[in-house]
């Protein structure tokens, strides 16, 4: 293993020899095997692009230019236009996967020429209903005014012991059959609107690994409850979707996360599935027991200072992830393997201490390989990314990210 990993250090090294740290890269031949593991755990289902988890068009458009990928996920509505927008265009089928209140952008939406046929809106409750059938009306295109499209989001949390006991995110007001068919009912009551799909996402089993280190016990505790969880989601989504179709037709029921694929890709009442930061691989991803992926992300810091022996100080690196406040929100150091952070300082604004062994093999200068906590959240600290295949050792170009294309959605 420290044979493969000193090798494949040797060819970043190599192939981004004339590049100067702090920069940001991605292995494309660990990109490809990941997408590969996805669209094989998915048992046929096709997955809709998370794209937060992305965030570089060109990076979109190589996965959904792979089999077994179909859409965009996207996390804001103006980014959903953007991407709708480009030339040429990566997908007609985008769905927004948070709800949305801005007023300008879902004007924007109807009176553009396209963008309501190809995007749908998420929604959990008739007020979003209302704030979208008012921006149609001001949109104001009378006769060729279309309708926009919606998606009901439910909530996809498990409540073994009722409201009062909760495993999962707090996302949708939307539970019971009886819910969602009633929310369906307020969307086919607004001509405005069309009925499109329901998402549900099982954030407790998508996003938690059940590996976790070092707690072992805690591990399989998480790991029985997840399947309970999924048992219960299961059959509480297909109720969910009978009854929604009683209402009105549905275009597609999307489920899953990176972390769920093998288990949501069975449900017969799903007909696509979503996933993203399985295509980078970020270190939150490495603690499942169903899935390995390999590291296709990651970042190289400079090293500025050589302080003490067994430590070296690189420039930058304090860039946390979003989530609750512990210790696996930081980016973690990668290549060369054995180093730690300094327990009093830990991943600094400026620069960053590191510690271990391999700190005295490194002279000022050489690079520190990082690894992020999430995925897409590393191309809110880069223009650019640059591509290295570990196949061939060889550098393959570079592509900008959201922000190097002067966009920040969040």
């Amino acid at each position: 293993m420290l044979d493969a990993m000193t090798s494949l250090r040797e060819k970043y090294e190599a192939a981004t020899r004339e590049l100067q740290a702090p920069f940001a890269m991605v292995d494309l031949a660990a990109f490809r095997a990941n997408a590969d593991d996805l669209t094989r755990r998915a048992h046929g289902r096709p997955i809709r692009v998370a794209s937060k988890s992305v965030r570089s068009r060109e990076l979109l458009r190589r996965t959904l230019d792979r089999p077994g990928y179909a859409g965009i996920m996207a996390f804001t509505l103006p980014e959903a236009l953007w991407l709708d927008a480009a030339s040429p265009r990566l997908s007609d089928d985008i769905l927004v996967a948070y709800p949305t209140a801005d007023r300008s952008a879902l004007v924007d939406l109807v009176r553009g020429p396209t963008a309501a046929h190809h995007i749908t809106l998420m929604v959990d409750h008739t007020a979003h209903l209302d704030m979208i059938v008012a921006a149609v009306r001001k949109a104001d295109r009378g006769a060729d005014t279309p309708r926009v499209r919606v998606c009901l989001d439910i909530d996809a949390g498990w409540q073994p012991l009722g409201p009062h006991l909760r495993v999962g995110v707090y996302r949708s007001t939307v539970r019971t059959p009886a819910q969602a068919a009633a929310l369906a009912r307020a969307v086919v009551a607004r001509p405005e609107l069309e009925l499109d799909g329901i998402m549900a996402y099982e954030g407790q089993i998508a996003g938690l690994g059940d590996a976790p280190p070092g707690r072992p016990l805690y591990g399989r505790l998480l790991s029985a409850l997840q399947r309970r969880s999924a048992v219960e989601l299961a059959r509480r989504r297909a109720a969910i979707t009978r009854a929604v179709r009683a209402v009105a037709p549905l275009r597609f029921v999307n489920g899953g996360g990176t972390g769920s694929l093998h288990t949501t890709g069975r449900e017969r009442a799903v007909t696509e599935l979503a996933a993203g930061s399985g295509l980078y691989q970020p270190h939150l991803f490495d603690h499942y027991r169903s899935f390995r992926g390999r590291p296709a992300a990651l970042f190289a810091l400079p090293v500025v200072r050589r302080p003490a022996p067994g430590v070296v100080t690189v420039l930058g690196g304090g860039y946390p992830a979003s989530g609750p406040v512990d210790a696996f929100r930081p980016p973690v150091p990668h290549l060369p393997e054995g180093l730690t952070y300094s327990p009093h300082e830990g991943a600094g604004e400026v620069q960053t201490p590191l510690m271990g062994a391999a700190a005295d093999r490194l002279a000022l200068g050489d690079r520190v390989w990082m690894r992020h906590a999430k995925a897409g959240e590393l191309c809110e600290r880069f223009d650019t990314l640059h591509l290295i295949d570990s196949d061939t050792g060889t550098y393959e170009g570079a592509v900008p990210t959201y922000r190097g294309e002067g966009h920040a959605f969040l």
